[in-house]
This record gives structure tokens, sequence and C-alpha cells, in this order.
């Protein structure tokens, strides 16, 4: 590689964009653009369990605030109370169209 070059990787969108995964320390100016597509990254090949655990690990680090399971139980109960509300009203007419 010659000292005017830089390799730098990134991706192309399904649009067509080349999205650069970090920024080339060369100056402004014209540049030659060599497109090469790569084998997929093959890290031990990550599963979709992994997936889940690394994607919940990058919002936490990013700020996100997850439910707790109490939070999550009375969210739940909160929708059930909803349906027995639904219910009562419902009681009379039902007792009236059985009369």
């Amino acid at each position: 590689m010659k000292a005017d070059e830089v390799i730098v990787q990134g991706r192309v969108g399904p649009d067509g964009t080349l999205r650069m995964d970090t920024h080339p320390p060369l100056p402004t100016g014209p540049v030659e653009v060599v497109i090469r597509v790569l084998p997929a990254d093959k890290k031990g090949g990550e599963d979709w369990w992994q997936y889940l655990q690394r994607a919940r690990a990058e919002l936490e680090a990013a700020g996100h605030r997850f439910r707790s399971k109490e939070e999550i139980d009375a969210d739940i109960e909160n929708l059930r109370a909803g349906d027995e509300r639904i219910e009562q009203e419902y009681r009379p007419v039902d007792q009236q169209t059985r009369e």
C-alpha cells in the first residue's frame, strides 16, 4: 500500500450509498474508490441469543432503561383490570337479553 492510500471498511446501503466505518485520514480533495466485497464476519457466528444480549448491552450503554419485572407485571394487571371493567358493563345487558 502506498503512503497516499488508505483502506477503510464500510457498508453499501440498500439504496447504493456507501457508509464508511471510520473517517479516512486523508486531505480533502478528489479520491478514487474501489469497492471490494468482503466475506461475512465469522466471529464464531453470533446466534440470535448472543445478538439479543449484545443489542441490550449496547442500548443500556447508550442510557436506555428497560422496565423491571415488577413494572411489566403491574402493566399486565392493569390491562386485565380493564377487561373486568368491560365485563361489568356487559353483565346487565347480557342479563336483560337472557330474560
